[in-house]
């Protein structure tokens, strides 16, 4: 009993060591491009790489919020992935609700759902579809053509599958009609299933660019992740977010505007997941098998 006892601490102990050696490691990027975009010219100009700043310098940030085009992409989105996340929860958890009991032409939409994860119609046919629907140029050619995504709605659709059929037969006896049922009844029952793929899709929404570099030509229509990639890959840092508001000369380095605009970028989804973290295994799990 001693030798397994004295094995379970060291093999625990090996764990932890293990998955945090692991957890710096991905953190170490982060902490990186955090430091670079607070870091003065002179700093970062003299060193080759720093984890700490000597002096912290935040005109990298009133760069890039002194600009219009950049504010406007952060709302642009806020209601992308609001709206967007609404609609898919809305859609996939009322079909997934609908396919889990016997109806007519169950079998019919779920070969239609299950085809859809093995074989995909491709970009251009997809955009070809989104023009003939009128989308282009348009907020909801970002949300309507990902409305529903396969794999969650079969994993949705078990999980209200194991919601016991005795408290919706319950709920009809006291008059419920099956609208009802589902509100009352499966959403409350189904939090921490709608709350893990909220944050998928949320997620999803939140770090789409290349739908909207597809589908959409006005620049203010343009989320924030679009404006990241002009300012990272095309590297049009000054020319995109000086709007004439700052001298070019006066501007930061083109490198740690880059810096705070990822940093602007991404810890807005980070604050999002702690609050929903309880919920997220549990309700991934939930659906993932049935008993």
């Amino acid at each position: 009993m001693k030798d397994k006892s004295l094995f379970n601490r060291v093999f625990d102990t090996s764990n932890i060591i293990i998955l945090l050696l692991i957890a710096l490691v991905m953190l170490l990027p982060f902490v990186y491009v955090l430091s670079v975009s607070v870091s003065s010219y002179s700093e970062y100009m003299s060193s080759d790489f720093y984890l700490i700043p000597k002096t912290i310098d935040f005109s990298a940030y009133e760069f890039i919020f002194a600009s219009d085009s950049f504010i406007r992409s952060i709302f642009v989105t806020i209601f992308i992935t609001v709206l967007g996340t609404f609609v898919n929860l809305v859609l996939t958890s009322t079909l997934a609700y609908s396919l889990s009991y016997k109806v007519f032409g169950q079998r019919v939409v779920l070969f239609m759902v299950l085809f859809t994860m093995m074989f995909s119609a491709g970009m251009i046919p997809t955009y070809l579809v989104v023009k003939e629907t009128g989308l282009l140029n348009s907020i909801w050619s970002l949300i309507l053509p990902v409305a529903i995504t396969p794999f969650n709605l079969i994993v949705m659709r078990q999980f209200f599958m194991n919601i016991p059929g005795e408290l919706c037969e319950a709920a009809k006896i006291d008059g419920s009609n099956d609208l009802q049922t589902f509100i009352r009844i499966i959403l409350p029952l189904s939090k921490p299933s709608l709350a893990a793929f909220g944050l998928f899709y949320a997620v999803y929404h939140w770090n789409n660019y290349f739908s909207a570099i597809l589908y959409l030509n006005d620049p203010a229509l343009w989320p924030i992740q679009v404006i990241l990639r002009q300012i990272v890959v095309v590297n049009e840092a000054l020319s995109t977010l000086g709007n004439g508001q700052i001298l070019l000369e006066n501007a930061p380095p083109a490198e740690t505007i880059q810096m705070a605009a990822i940093i602007v970028a991404t810890v807005p989804i980070l604050i999002v997941y702690p609050f929903l973290q309880k919920h997220f295994a549990k309700g991934v799990m939930l659906g993932s098998v049935k008993g």
